[in-house]
């Protein structure tokens, strides 16, 4: 399966291991990634506050990239995804609010007609690929591991932009994957809450707490690691984690791991950790290697 692939601007700065890792299971799984490397940032919802229409230009200037090469929209990145699909919600349904649009990225040569359809590869793999498909490639099944999945907020809501009307059972694909992967999943407040990032350099102490909460709580209901499938979220949860233990209210100090859902993919089909850049992360994931491997 061919896609024009939008990596984000974050997979390739903060925590590169995303990019790296979406490759080699791309690879794996013979998904044939279209890098669409002239695509610009989507604003990552703050710039839909200040300038929404410039917001959804960016965005549309996307669609119209994918549309022009014939292939479905993939992203790695919720905060990406929710911005897209709300620019493409607000896009498909005003005719003359496209044509604006489209005005704005004619001097490209570019227009959207409307036809995309963004998907994070979460969606993808379990709609379009089929977690059937990945069950033979399991080479290090992940039992004896428990995950707490961590959603965010982008790629839940609003559930009639982001499709969760449509195909509820998109609230709950991360567990579906870790199954498939023979892990376990814990079930907690957090995993559905904000990772604190939209609001760290203005309230850093808030955004900590939300990190020390989530983190605290995962651990507390017995998790080998978190998994996401926003780079941002990983930012928040895990760098923020120095910082962040000390608020704990159960005293609890130990780090908890945050992976990247292709990673957590990876390690289960047998792909060499430093493939997957597990050597890269702030907080250790040496015991989650350890225990893939026992």
């Amino acid at each position: 399966m061919k896609v024009a692939w939008w990596t984000g601007c974050v997979a390739k700065g903060g925590p590169p291991e995303l990019y790296t890792s979406m490759k080699a299971v791309g690879e794996k799984i013979g998904l044939e990634l279209e890098e669409l490397v002239d695509a610009a940032c989507t604003g990552a919802g703050v710039l839909s506050e200040r300038n929404p229409e410039l917001a959804d230009t960016l965005c549309a200037r996307t669609f119209a990239m994918a549309e022009k090469m014939g292939l479905p929209l993939m992203s790695i990145c919720s905060t990406c995804q929710g911005v897209m699909s709300a620019a493409n919600y607000r896009i498909q349904n005003d005719p003359e609010y496209r044509a604006k649009i489209n005005a704005n990225i004619a001097s490209e040569g570019l227009s959207y007609n409307g036809d995309a359809n963004p998907k994070h590869f979460m969606w993808m793999l379990v709609e379009d690929i089929g977690l059937d498909k990945i069950k033979p490639m399991i080479q290090q099944p992940l039992e004896g591991l428990t995950f707490a999945p961590f959603y965010g907020c982008y790629i839940l809501r609003p559930t009639w932009v982001v499709g969760i009307d449509a195909n509820p059972h998109r609230n709950h694909y991360l567990e579906d994957i870790i199954e498939v992967l023979k892990g376990n999943s814990i079930e907690y407040l957090g995993k559905t809450r904000c990772c604190g990032f939209p609001i760290l350099t203005m309230n850093r102490k808030n955004a900590l707490k939300m990190v020390a909460t989530h983190t605290g709580e995962a651990l507390g209901k017995g998790a080998d690691a978190m998994v996401t499938p926003c780079p941002l979220c990983h930012l928040s949860l895990e760098s923020g984690q120095p910082d962040a233990k000390n608020m704990r209210n159960d005293g609890d100090k130990r780090d908890m791991p945050i992976l990247h859902l292709s990673q957590l993919i990876g390690l289960a089909m047998g792909i060499d950790p430093k493939t997957l850049g597990m050597n890269r992360h702030f907080i250790s994931t040496k015991d989650i290697q350890a225990k893939v491997r026992a």
